[in-house]
C-alpha cells in the first residue's frame, strides 16, 4: 500500500499540537486593514483553535 499523502493546503494552515488540538491563524488579517481598530488587528494576531466536527476533518487529512 503506498503511503498516505496530507493534503497540502490543509498542511499550509493547520499545525496539531502535541496534545491533539489543531491550531489556525484568525481571518481578516490580510487586507483592508485601515478602518480595523488597533484592539481588533492585535487580537487578530492570536492563534485560533478548531473545535469539534471541524477539528476532526482536519485531523482525517493531516496524517501526523
Amino acid at each position: 500500500m503506498p503511503k498516505m499523502k496530507s493534503h497540502r493546503g490543509a498542511a499550509k494552515r493547520f499545525k496539531v499540537t502535541k496534545s491533539g488540538k489543531v491550531k489556525r491563524a484568525k481571518a481578516y488579517r490580510s487586507h483592508i486593514l485601515t478602518k480595523k481598530s488597533q484592539k481588533r488587528k492585535r487580537n487578530l494576531r492570536k492563534i485560533g483553535y478548531l473545535e469539534g466536527a471541524d477539528a476532526a476533518n482536519v485531523k482525517k487529512i493531516l496524517p501526523y
